[in-house]
């Protein structure tokens, strides 16, 4: 099943230590097949954690080719993967970039597991970057247990319809 994967920024109110209001922002990101699905599955996910209204302030296509979560860590990190392979009739190089997400406890550890979901490729590849991302949480699309259907079995059989 392809992913896609949409940037969502939530703006609510959040009470600090001592009890005072304070307008954040915070970054998810949601699987959703159109923007109306994200923002109806971001609006199901968080509501339950909100005190209060929050509101949708912006929501974008992430670009997001693959994630691996962990065991450990607590933040998500952005990590720019060159693949490379080699067209075989002009015997050049030929990088491909992937964006793929992966979650640590500082950039050490994004490396690591990186490297740990990576260590089965057949592929050559380099990791031209790792930057630390604002996404507090990740909702991928699952099948409830109610029989839901999937985003990809809605969409074929409306067009079967």
């Amino acid at each position: 099943m392809m992913n896609n994967w949409f940037e969502c920024k939530i703006k609510y109110e959040k009470l600090d230590d001592k009890g005072k209001g304070k307008k954040v922002s915070e970054t998810y990101l949601v699987d959703a097949l159109t923007f109306s699905e994200a923002e109806a599955r971001i609006s199901k996910e968080v509501a339950p954690f909100m005190t209060g209204e929050f509101s949708i302030a912006g929501m974008k296509k992430a670009g997001i080719n693959e994630i691996f979560p962990s065991e450990e860590g607590d933040r998500w990190y952005k990590c720019k993967v060159k693949f490379i392979s080699i067209d075989e009739v002009s015997a050049t190089e030929k990088r491909v970039t992937s964006t793929i997400l992966v979650l640590g406890s500082d950039i050490k550890e994004a490396w690591d597991n990186l490297a740990a979901a990576m260590k089965d490729s057949m592929a050559d590849y380099e990791v031209s970057s790792i930057t630390e991302t604002q996404i507090m949480d990740i909702f991928p699309y699952t099948v409830e247990e109610e029989g839901e259907k999937s985003p990809e079995q809605a969409l074929a059989e409306e067009i079967n319809e």
